[in-house]
């Protein structure tokens, strides 16, 4: 039976060396990690297992072009993979033994995919935070910036455990988000779809009842019958303008990053509620990182890509310079007009108090219940705002419609 020489972390500071006798790598894996211990680095120190060793690779060198094409991995998966993974941990479970009892209730195969390949790593000696580095579509920077505090802290179960609620924090937000605006989007769906059936539909028989008449019809009424044949004449060239104008301004405002964040923050009710938003996920993510012993340069430039506007990114990185060479953090974002009051000044707070992470989580709270409050305020003033649109609409086509009739009434009296 050969030996493994072994390299493994017991604690915060401490790393113990030794050597284990198992039949291959991943028995010796699992026997250090039965003591105990976090695996850093696992050797063999005799020649039986290494053609076994080499079968190995090449079986997982098979695994890795066997990926799935789709990459997408929803939030809530990864907030229930982090809590599983904090829980497991926290109940003595080796990491090896915990990747697997996860992978076995994992249905996103993209997710299964990674975490079987993750465990890999870790058999072959990685650390936890360097194989989820390799699939960025599902960990971003901060999630590894954390689990890797939290391998050099002894506290991988706390890291991932705040993780988890952070990722579980912004998945409810975002659904609170979708939920709110579900039905003024349905509204305005179904109002738009009647309208077009009227138009399609509805008013080209009508037109036929006018025509037998013989009579010069009312201005409204020529109208709406000229924009039903426009549409039913032309619809293809309609669609083809839409399609055109559509992906024309989304290449234009891709290109042009800065006029389309400019003019999301200044769009009425709808610039402050992306604003409060985009603000809260900042702080928030900071707020993880402050908690788990990043330090703030560090904890604001993980922030500056969880936001997708690019005004607020600018402004954090003028903070960031600032911060680099000495200056208060709260400051600086004071003197930028973004930011509001109320946020800057518990920043500041927080700075001179020594508890910069607990006022980050309060702004971050504050912004998150603003930010649901100013959703409501757009929603209950869209509602009407649609209504009084498709009442108007279909308003004019009903009056449309019924002009001739009086029209011929009054002329046969």
């Amino acid at each position: 039976m050969p030996n493994f020489k072994y390299s493994a972390k017991k604690g915060p500071d401490e790393t113990v060396e030794g050597v284990v006798s198992a039949q291959d790598r991943d028995s010796a894996i699992d026997i250090v990690s039965a003591m105990g211990y976090m695996p850093l680095s696992v050797e063999v120190v005799s020649a039986g297992a290494v053609a076994g060793s080499q079968s190995n690779r090449k079986a997982e060198t098979v695994q890795k072009n066997d990926a799935p094409r789709s990459k997408r991995v929803k939030l809530r998966d990864v907030v229930v993979f982090s809590g599983q993974l904090s829980r497991l941990l926290k109940a003595g479970v080796p990491i090896l033994r915990a990747l697997n009892i996860i992978l076995e209730q994992t249905n996103n195969r993209y997710l299964k995919y990674a975490v079987s390949h993750i465990a890999n790593d870790i058999k072959s000696g990685s650390t936890l935070s360097k194989a989820m580095s390799n699939y960025p579509a599902i960990f971003p920077s901060i999630y590894i910036s954390i689990v890797r505090a939290g391998e050099n802290s002894g506290a991988l179960n706390k890291a991932l455990e705040r993780i988890s609620d952070y990722l579980k924090k912004q998945d409810e937000f975002v659904s609170k988000i979708r939920v709110a605006l579900i039905y003024p989007i349905f509204m305005a769906s179904v109002g738009a779809a009647t309208v077009l059936f009227m138009l399609v539909f509805v008013i080209p028989r009508i037109k036929g009842i006018y025509a037998s008449a013989g009579e010069t019809l009312p201005l409204p009424t020529r109208i709406l019958i000229a924009t039903s044949e426009g549409i039913i004449h032309n619809w293809v060239w309609i669609l083809i303008v839409c399609a055109a104008a559509y992906f024309g301004i989304k290449k234009f405002l891709s290109k042009r990053n800065d006029l389309a964040s400019i003019i999301k923050l200044n769009l009425p009710i709808y610039g402050q509620f992306i604003l409060k938003a985009e603000l809260s996920r900042v702080i928030a993510s900071m707020e993880l990182s402050l908690k788990n012993g990043i330090q703030i340069l560090k904890s604001i430039e993980l922030a500056l890509p969880v936001s997708n506007n690019e005004i607020i990114k600018k402004e954090l990185f003028i903070a960031y310079e600032q911060v680099e060479q000495g200056r208060s953090f709260g400051e600086n974002l004071k003197k930028s007009k973004l930011f509001p009051p109320f946020m800057t000044s518990l920043i500041i707070v927080g700075e001179e108090s020594g508890r910069l992470d607990e006022m980050l989580g309060e702004v971050s709270d504050y912004l998150q219940k603003d930010t649901e409050e100013t959703l409501k305020i757009f929603t209950s003033q869209f509602e009407p705002m649609m209504i009084l649109a498709i009442g108007s609409v279909l308003g004019f086509i009903v009056i449309s419609v019924l002009l001739p009739i009086f029209q011929l009434n009054l002329m046969a009296k």
